[in-house]
Order: C-alpha cells, then sequence, then structure tokens
C-alpha cells in the first residue's frame, strides 16, 4: 500500500478534488457489470472545442507517426489549437509537425516506472500545466500495449472536461473509451482510427514532415564545407532500444561495402550519445565516411535524409523520417516488433531479420544471442544493391 500525505511530513496533500471537474458525483455511481462493454463513442461536438491537448509520451519515431492524425485534426478544425505533450525525446519532432502550435516536454511517471523518483511536487507541478493550459479536450494516443488511464487521470484532475482514449481497461478517468484497435495495426494507422471514430475526415494517410527552410539551408552548407558533391548514403548505425541495433561492426562493414560498390559518399549520423561508440567504427569505413554523429539537430538530420539516394538503418526514428520523405531505406529490422506494426508505408525498402520463434518479443535487451539480427554483411550489401538497382530513376 502507498504511504499516505500524513506519514509524509514534508508533503502536503493533493489540494485537489476532482469530482465538480468530472461533472459526476461518485457518491451516487454503481458498480459496473463487468461483462458490460467500455463506454463506446459517443456524438461529439467538435464547434465547442478550441484548444486540445494531444497526449503521446514515447520516443521520437512514436511522435512522427502522429503527423497524419494532426494533420486531419487541423484540416477539420482549422481553428483548433493543438498542444503535444511529449516525452522531452520526443517533442523535438515538433519542430517537423506544422499542425502542432506549442509543445510541453514531460517526463511522466507512469511512462519512466523504476528511474523516475518519488517526488509529488514534480506530479503537482504536472497537474498545474496542464490546468494553466485551459484545454477543452485531451486526446491521448497510445501504443498496442500502453493504457491512456494514467494520463487520463492527470488530464481529469487539470480539470480537462473530455478525455479521450482507446482502452482494454475499466476506468472512468477517460469520457469516451474507444473500442482498442488490432494490436498488429501499423502505428500510424492506430492513431488515424482514433480521429476517424470521432467524426474527423481524413483524406491523405501519408506519413508526412515539413523541415524548416533553415534546416535545408544548414544541410547544404554542411554538404559543400565537406566537399559531398554527388550522391550519398546515409548510415544511422544506432538504436536507443539495444535489442533493436543491429551489431554495429558488422553494420560498419556492410555500411562500407555498399558505398564503395555504389560509388557513395558515406555519412554517419546519430545522437550526440553516440559518439564514443561510432569513432571507435570509423576506422572500418575508410575515406568515404563523414563523421556527422551528434553534429546535426533533427532538422538538420531530416534535410540530409531528404537528399540521400539510400539510407541504412535499424527500427528507429530515422526508419520513419525516411518514410515521410519517400526515401529508399535499407532496414535492419529486429524481431522485437511485428513488420506490420512499425514498418515503412511509403518509401521503397527493404526489411532484413531472421525468422525467430520468439518474434515478436518486444523486449528492450535481447536475453539470447539476437539470432533475428544474425545477419552477415554481404547479405546486407546484396539487398542494398538490389534496392538501389530498382530505385535508380532516381539518381
Amino acid at each position: 500500500m502507498p504511504p499516505r500525505n500524513d506519514q509524509h511530513p514534508d508533503v502536503a496533500p493533493l489540494a485537489l478534488d476532482p469530482r465538480p471537474r468530472l461533472g459526476r458525483d461518485y457518491s451516487r455511481v454503481t458498480a459496473r457489470d463487468p461483462a458490460a462493454p467500455l463506454d463506446r463513442t459517443r456524438p461529439l461536438d467538435w464547434s465547442r472545442v478550441r484548444r486540445i491537448l494531444v497526449v503521446r509520451l514515447d520516443n521520437l519515431g512514436d511522435i512522427i507517426l502522429t503527423g497524419p492524425a494532426l494533420r486531419a485534426l487541423k484540416a477539420h478544425l482549422p481553428h483548433l489549437h493543438l498542444t503535444l505533450l511529449a516525452s522531452p525525446g520526443g517533442a523535438a519532432a515538433a519542430a517537423l509537425l506544422p499542425w502542432v502550435d506549442d509543445v510541453e516536454p514531460c517526463r511522466a511517471l507512469w511512462q519512466d516506472l523504476g528511474r523516475l523518483a518519488f517526488d509529488p511536487a514534480r506530479e503537482r507541478e504536472l497537474i498545474a500545466t496542464l490546468r494553466r493550459g485551459e484545454y477543452d479536450l485531451a486526446l491521448i494516443l497510445t501504443s498496442f500495449s500502453q493504457s491512456p488511464h494514467p494520463a487520463a487521470l492527470a488530464c481529469a484532475l487539470a480539470g480537462i472536461p473530455m478525455r479521450i482514449g482507446e482502452s482494454r481497461e475499466r476506468g472512468r478517468a477517460l469520457t469516451i473509451a474507444l473500442p482498442h484497435a488490432d494490436d498488429g495495426l501499423h502505428q500510424c494507422e492506430r492513431n488515424l482510427q482514433l480521429v476517424e471514430r470521432l467524426g474527423v475526415p481524413v483524406v491523405d494517410r501519408r506519413l508526412e514532415i515539413r523541415l524548416p527552410r533553415p534546416a535545408w539551408s544548414a544541410a547544404q552548407a554542411r554538404l559543400a564545407a565537406h566537399r559531398v558533391a554527388g550522391d550519398y548514403l546515409v548510415w544511422n548505425p544506432f538504436a536507443s532500444c539495444p535489442a533493436r541495433t543491429y551489431d554495429p561492426l558488422r553494420h560498419a562493414l556492410a555500411a562500407r561495402a555498399l558505398a564503395e560498390y555504389a560509388d557513395l559518399r558515406l555519412l554517419v549520423c546519430g545522437a550526440a550519445r553516440d559518439r564514443d561508440r561510432a569513432r571507435e567504427l570509423l576506422p572500418l569505413l575508410g575515406s568515404r565516411a563523414l563523421d556527422l554523429v551528434g553534429e546535426t539537430d533533427l532538422p538538420e538530420f531530416a534535410a540530409l535524409l531528404a537528399g540521400a539516394r539510400l539510407v541504412l538503418t535499424n527500427n528507429t526514428a530515422a526508419l520513419h523520417l525516411a518514410d515521410a520523405l519517400a526515401v529508399p531505406q535499407l532496414v535492419t529490422y529486429a524481431g522485437t516488433d511485428r513488420d506490420s506494426q512499425w514498418m515503412p508505408r511509403t518509401s521503397p525498402h527493404r526489411l532484413l531479420r531472421r525468422p525467430t520463434a520468439c518474434t515478436p518479443c518486444y523486449r528492450f535487451a535481447c536475453p539470447t544471442s539476437h539470432e533475428c539480427l544474425a545477419l552477415a554483411p554481404a547479405e546486407v550489401l546484396a539487398a542494398g544493391l538490389s534496392l538501389l538497382a530498382e530505385t535508380a530513376v532516381r539518381a
């Protein structure tokens, strides 16, 4: 049982009574029949909605995949002011999503279980921040494995009157609990189906990002400074999830061979946290390689991807960015997830992995020998050359 506030004299009681804002007298609520269905969608009067909070507290790639749903909302409701509540890492994607008016970075306790310390002051500040937004509606986007209820409760405590999400569980924090979509559905489609169920028409289902003009200028200047004049290959060797990361040494050998066989410059890209391990790989890459790990912000990285002849990556944000830009990509796609959930939908691509009995495992770290990514560099090279030949019309 969690400790009561009166057992912690340094912690003030949470002075928030949600009942008036939830519009329900909880003293009169009776138990729900366990066999009864969840509250399904009800008519939603969008004319009363001016300010909406979209909650998506996952990684960068997950935020990119919200783009089509956000675009549909803004197309249907041009007057809408849309704020994105996102993780600190995911918040950077807002620069590429012009449908977002404001972004609120947030490390949520329920999203970082086991890593965030007990800190009531942090939770109070989150509630206070949401309250100051004076939102009419909270739209809570989740993956197939997540519950919308923790976020819905935070929004309820902040006085947001309408709270919508997909749910398998019983609960009163959501005012509209939509049927849970099939687990195998692509994450982008999951987001789109949710807004469609609320009466928002979806005309375009393609993934899309918009590159700011300064990002184009920065990318062109960087390429010119390093005398990159022709076609190039962007190699993104790392993923934040170790289980999704192809062996970097094999990846490096494949990247070098692909660049040499196809006569491409090799741009090595990644986050600043990957600088040290990227430097260990540079001696394997030869004179064609250009080390840009940690050197670009997200918009410039996206602009470099847009000009690439081919992108070589793991299943990470670079996959979704390249997909939004329709750039050919070769993906070492681990068995952590189903293909249908995160694969490219628009860009020419090859997905490489070994079939294994444990797929999909949804693990952060592989407990065995990473059999799903037991790929020889020659196999990656052959797939890359095949894709380059197939997309030669781009050259």
